[in-house]
């Protein structure tokens, strides 16, 4: 049994669990190393306090299980099959009577509760997305490897897209070049959709890119990040296409200022809430804090947004080998957009920020 099941299992002895059904694509990929998209179709992993573990899931990609390397049992149906009759009979040949059953709540929707409240009706019914968030928070030597690699892809494709800003290309044109670069490098699939946002658009933090043309004086903003064997990067930079103004040039040393702060404060012991602190607090001194509308960062993994929430209410103390962003930014609508995001790994020393690129202005003639 790998470690991270064992995990699982220990905390289900601890809180009297007989078992835990995990349904999310990603929680079945840590916990089994198995990763599929199942659409409407059920997966799930049942694990037992000793009991050996099933993988249930669509009978096409048994053959995928197997070469993921998971070696329990594997239970696959057809489109024709009831699988909850067929996960009813597999928990019950591992445990006579279901008492106290974990799922994720936030996860699985209102008819498949039902299923499984019907299955065991004399069952109650946890929350394990906290457990599993614990777990997921800490990152191993393998997981930081492959975050690192993410990284590097992260921090040259910003690099493909400054070199793609002219006079006269559109938001668009550019996040094609840097889609079609890292396709060329073996990238199959982004963090989430890439951000090229240029003058008063990147002032929309969550901005859909479009045919906006970029022009001398503009900020361009790019959020972007890169899957590697599951993991994700996330990296914004925000660079300027020639000279901009003043207040431009303001806001954007306020912001490299206040995500440097919040990058030197982030070490084992702290609470996310002091860190988001760090950097709002200076943001809100230099007269901006109305236009940071947003926390200042999040967990990194297997999924994009992890856990923690870096809030100014997170009391969670930081520890090592968390893996988070820091990315403060400030939004003036038709002033500018800026935002500076880095991934960084807790050491017991403070943080090591894994993405590169350089954060001091770039200005592209």
């Amino acid at each position: 049994m790998n470690q991270r099941i064992q995990k699982l299992q220990a905390w289900m002895k601890e809180n009297g669990i007989e078992v835990s059904f995990i349904t999310s694509s990603e929680n079945v990929f840590y916990l089994s190393g198995f990763f599929t998209n199942p659409h409407e179709r059920l997966l799930g992993l049942a694990v037992f306090q000793q009991e050996d573990p099933f993988l249930v899931c669509p009978g096409m990609e048994v053959n995928d299980v197997k070469s993921s390397g998971w070696n329990q049992e594997i239970i696959g149906y057809s489109d024709i099959d009831n699988p909850w009759e067929l996960v009813h009979t597999s928990i019950q040949k591992r445990v006579n009577r279901v008492r106290n059953a974990a799922i994720e709540k936030e996860h699985m929707n209102v008819e498949r509760y039902e299923h499984l409240s019907a299955l065991f009706p004399d069952a109650a019914f946890v929350s394990a997305e906290e457990k599993l968030r614990k777990l997921r928070m800490i990152k191993d030597a393998k997981e930081l490897k492959i975050i690192e690699e993410a990284c590097a892809l992260a921090d040259y494709a910003i690099e493909v897209g400054c070199s793609e800003i002219k006079e006269g290309r559109t938001e668009l044109d550019v996040l094609n070049a840097v889609e079609y670069a890292l396709k060329q490098k073996g990238v199959t699939e982004m963090s989430f959709s890439t951000m090229v946002l240029t003058g008063a658009n990147a002032a929309s933090p969550h901005g859909n890119p479009g045919s906006t043309k970029i022009q001398k004086g503009d900020l361009v903003l790019f959020d972007l990040g890169v899957v590697v064997d599951r993991y994700c990067s996330d990296i914004t930079r925000t660079v300027a296409y020639g000279d901009i103004n003043d207040k431009q040039k303001e806001i954007y040393d306020t912001v490299l200022k206040a995500q440097a702060a919040a990058v030197q404060a982030s070490r084992p012991g702290v609470t996310a809430a002091e860190v988001d602190l760090t950097a709002r607090r200076i943001i809100s001194d230099a007269g901006y804090g109305e236009y940071f509308p947003h926390r200042l960062g999040h967990g990194l993994g297997i999924s994009v947004h992890e856990y923690p929430s870096m809030t100014e209410t997170n009391q969670l103390v930081i520890e090592e080998g968390m893996v988070y962003t820091i990315e403060p930014g400030i939004y003036v609508p038709n002033v500018a957009g800026v935002r500076i995001e880095d991934d960084i790994y807790i050491t017991a020393d403070g943080a090591n920020v894994l993405t590169k690129f350089p954060k001091e202005l770039q200005i592209i003639r």
